[in-house]
């Protein structure tokens, strides 16, 4: 079972009729539908479970700017000055410190791979930097020994994704916004070949545009549409413990570890390099899709062949819109955790910072991520089908750019001028006979 996710309010049915439909309710729609009713305009978010109940909820909870491919990084500037004011501008509590944050170098090839990075971004003029073994230590004291070098990042923060999505989504129905829990969108209809309603399993609703934000299920609703979207899941495993005292307050990534602090004081502890990516049948039908992903080096997933790929081949392609649907069969992703990778993690965790020895562990769970052939997302609208605009394939990377995210979404839905270039961001850069490129990012 996944985290405990502040609940969330819901309308009762849809209405009739608004300008926009939200279909998602993680951390991009909700913050799409806040930005969207910011402006003034009517719109409904229908969530086939509850608001942030799939991986908005599962992830570390860190908000960087460092390590992102630097096509992120214009966005993810301007998400974190949105979560800066963020506790302001909902009304309530998301649990966003800044802290920052520090990946640990053990070898002179992490050293370099890290440095490279920071050339990379320099245009952006960050305020990362790199360290050494001293300024290691006193920015995480308590070590068991001295690290070679550290990419640091003062500005970086941390928010709690089981309170945030849920805070903005509040914050938009305070605004106007239609919320409806429980609600799958089944299909989307059209005239003169452009989107004018959905049909929801609570009803249908004229509307002039969609924002698809639907995480690991947005490939299968677009494949219903006839569109091809590029995207697999990956499994990523993460433990939470009790309040403890004496370890670190920065958040950081090490050998076989990451961790940062919590609300509550305890610490979320991860590995960044132990996601497990599952074979599917859609692995088969992306391979060439994701070659360049696999060939750089980046992808640093574990692969694994298990009963995923009967429950996928299993799952249905095309159903009509008036039936229930796939999403109604699974209201939430839920996988399980795998233990031996959480274990692990906290057992190089405790040899690197003993503090750590004294955790216990509250709480396991998995959640599965959105990966795109570039690691980079889609925010963008879909030129085959005038009206549909998409916001997934994050790539893990979702949480922390996401209240920019759903705000450049909005943005383009609205044809306003968008808070950054969307460009990197295309939906067509997966066109037929293109290879989308990973660029470095660590």
């Amino acid at each position: 079972m996944g985290p405990r996710v502040d609940p969330v309010a819901s309308d009762d049915r849809p209405p009739a009729q608004a300008d926009v439909v939200v279909v998602g309710g993680g951390i991009i729609g909700v913050s799409a539908a806040y930005f969207l009713a910011r402006k003034g305009i009517s719109v409904v978010l229908c969530e086939k479970g509850e608001i942030a109940a799939e991986q908005s909820s599962r992830n570390w909870g860190w908000c960087r700017k460092m390590g992102r491919d630097p096509r992120e990084i214009p966005l993810i500037i301007e998400s974190l000055k949105l979560w800066r004011g963020m506790n302001e501008m909902v009304g309530t509590e998301t649990g966003f410190r800044t802290t920052g944050i520090a990946y640990l170098c053990d070898t002179e090839q992490e050293e370099a791979e890290r440095a490279a990075w920071l050339e990379h971004a320099r245009l952006y003029q960050l305020d990362t930097r790199m360290i050494g073994p001293d300024d290691i230590a006193q920015l995480l004291p308590g070590a068991s020994r001295r690290f070679r070098a550290a990419l640091y990042t003062p500005s970086d923060g941390r928010a709690e994704p089981q309170k945030a999505a849920p805070a903005i989504a509040a914050a938009a129905r305070k605004l106007g916004a239609t919320v409806v829990t429980g609600c799958a969108v089944r299909g989307v209809e059209t005239t003169g070949g452009r989107v004018s309603a959905v049909v929801t399993e609570k009803g249908r609703i004229v509307c002039a545009s969609v924002l698809l934000a639907g995480g690991a299920w947005s490939r299968l609703f677009c494949g219903n549409l006839g569109l091809k979207l590029p995207q697999l899941k990956v499994r990523s495993s993460v433990l939470r413990t009790e309040p403890l005292d004496g370890a670190p307050e920065v958040a950081a990534t090490g050998p076989g570890f990451a961790f940062r602090k919590r609300l509550d004081g305890g610490y979320t502890i991860a590995n960044l390099h132990a996601s497990v990516a599952e074979v599917v049948p859609d692995s088969f039908r992306l391979m060439f899709d994701f070659l360049p992903l696999w060939r750089s080096g980046q992808a640093r997933v574990r692969v694994r062949l298990g009963r995923r790929f009967l429950e996928e081949w299993r799952t249905p392609r095309k159903w009509a819109p008036d039936g229930a649907s796939p999403f109604e069969a699974t209201r939430v992703l839920d996988p399980e955790p795998i233990a031996a990778v959480n274990r692990d993690a906290l057992g190089a965790l405790r040899k690197a910072f003993p503090a750590f020895a004294q955790a216990r562990v509250a709480q396991e769970w998995a959640g599965m991520i959105d990966v795109t052939p570039d690691a980079v997302p889609v925010i963008s609208p879909v030129a085959a089908l005038p009206g549909f605009f998409v916001a997934t394939g994050f790539s893990g990377h979702g949480f922390g750019i996401g209240p920019a995210a759903g705000r450049l979404a909005a943005d383009i839905v609205t044809a306003d001028a968008p808070i950054v270039d969307p460009a990197p961001f295309r939906f067509e850069r997966f066109a037929e006979g293109e290879r989308a490129q990973p660029m470095m990012g660590v």
